[in-house]
Order: C-alpha cells, then sequence, then structure tokens
C-alpha cells in the first residue's frame, strides 16, 4: 500500500513522503492515527504543500528544543546496581529510570518512548540517545556501577596535538 505522510514518522520518513507500507500498519495504525493517507493522484498534488509546511513547523520545533537539546546533551548519569562477578547486572536500567533521573536532574520531561537504548544489563559507560525530534537527538552518559563502590565520573582530558614526526629522505 501506498501513502502520504502528513508527519514525521520515526523510522519511516518525513511528512510528505510518499512510502510504500504493509497493509495492515498503513490501515491500522499510520491513517487512523492521521500520520499518514492513501497516496491517490489527488492527495500526491498536495504532497508538496505538506512538505513546506512540515518543514516550517520542524524548524520552529528544532530552535524551541535547541536549548533543551544542550542541556540533556551535558548530562551525565549514575546508577547503582548489584551485579555479578562478571559485571553482569541482577536487574535492568529501564528506559523509565533514565527519564525519571533526566526529569530529576535537569527538570526536562522525557517520556521512556524518546529514549533509544535497550535495557542497560552491564556495569560501565554508557551512551544513551534522546530523540526529542527527527533532527535533535542529544546524547547522555549513563554510567552504571557496582553498589556499595565508590563512582569513578571519568574526566573528558582536552585532546593533545599531534606532532608531525619527519621522516629523513
Amino acid at each position: 500500500m501506498k501513502v502520504l505522510l502528513l508527519k514525521d514518522v520515526y523510522k519511516l520518513g518525513r511528512a510528505g513522503d510518499v512510502k510504500r507500507v504493509a497493509d495492515g500498519y498503513g490501515r491500522n495504525f499510520l491513517i487512523p492515527q492521521g500520520l499518514a493517507i492513501l497516496a491517490t493522484p489527488g492527495a500526491l498534488k498536495q504532497a508538496e504543500q505538506i512538505r513546506t509546511t512540515a518543514a516550517a513547523y520542524r524548524s520552529a520545533l528544532n530552535k524551541e528544543l535547541g536549548g533543551v537539546a544542550q542541556q540533556i546533551g551535558k548530562l551525565t548519569l549514575t546508577f547503582a546496581a548489584k551485579a555479578g562477578e562478571t559485571g553482569k547486572l541482577y536487574g535492568s536500567i529501564t528506559p523509565q529510570m533514565i527519564a525519571d533521573a533526566i526529569k530529576e536532574k535537569s527538570g526536562v520531561e522525557v517520556t521512556r518512548r524518546q529514549i533509544d537504548f535497550e535495557p542497560i544489563r552491564t556495569l560501565g559507560e554508557h551512551k544513551i540517545h534522546i530523540r526529542l525530534t527527527m533532527d535533535l537527538i542529544p546524547e547522555v552518559k549513563v554510567i552504571v556501577h557496582r553498589e556499595g563502590e565508590a563512582v569513578v565520573i571519568p574526566q573528558e582530558e582536552p585532546e593533545k596535538p599531534e606532532t608531525a614526526v619527519e621522516a629523513e629522505a
């Protein structure tokens, strides 16, 4: 089934795009949610108008959320968890736990569906992507350490300039 997207759909396309999707996905999700319409010749004439309207909306939204993205991008979240000898956690760090920690630290409301990762099940440092919009995806550093141990937050060292080694000719 060919559909014309009315809104940006994550992992499918941007508003105004014509995409081929599975019949059930189009009929049961995209069309009822108002995300797409059938790609008929009449609807295809509206595609350019939908594209320009969506681009204007997207740029306004990106400007608005730009500061939020910078604020979230600077965050380092730490979690204490019980773990075995090999570093595997007995439980896991879930997207909801990450969303709650972001709200607590920065005051920014993020839903668990905006967080792109599978639950963390190992100790160490992990990079988590937060989808604010299709274009704004800040990265949060998550450090998981063993309960009862002191957490060591690695400081980012300034990059040293490389010295050129001249080869003898």
